[in-house]
């Protein structure tokens, strides 16, 4: 086996600064989400698409494909929106085993409850303390990072 490329001290402190700067604003939407509409990052996310999708509802397993979640999770975490009123499910008529989430009134109004402020925290501590040309070189490395991950997916 080849001995492992360890990182040396740029590699480790960039890795890291991301680990913290993930972690941190991570933290900060969370608070803002909670502060605005009472949503946790988990239910924000599933309620974008839904609120974005013609009709306000998706089939199930391709609204956790757009999140990038597992058929156990997605199921847990609309169980616990639809106790909350946020979300409905229902039979998909052309498939047995699928169901249809619905975005309810209630959900629809805590994401728009949540949505202004939200876009304003993701500027505030992303996007405006780098300038154009910053963001740019964010964007095209974004890109190239994503596209070796896909890369390796089966």
């Amino acid at each position: 086996m080849a001995e492992p490329r360890w990182l040396d001290q740029r590699e480790a402190h960039v890795w890291q600064a991301y680990r913290d700067l993930q972690r941190e604003l991570r933290n900060a939407l969370d608070r803002q989400l909670v502060h605005d509409g009472g949503l946790s990052g988990a239910e924000y996310a599933l309620l974008v698409p839904l609120s974005e999708a013609a009709g306000r509802f998706l089939r199930a397993r391709d609204l956790g494909a757009m999140v990038g979640w597992d058929r156990s999770r997605i199921s847990h975490q609309l169980s616990r929106m639809e106790q909350r009123g946020l979300v409905t499910r229902e039979r998909c008529t052309d498939d047995a085993r699928g169901s249809i989430v619905r975005l309810t009134p209630a959900g629809r109004s805590a994401i728009e409850a949540s949505a202004p402020n939200h876009v304003a925290t993701v500027r505030r501590f992303f996007l405006d303390p780098l300038s154009a040309d910053e963001l740019d070189t964010l964007a095209a490395l974004f890109d190239r990072l994503l596209a070796g991950l896909a890369d390796t997916e089966d």
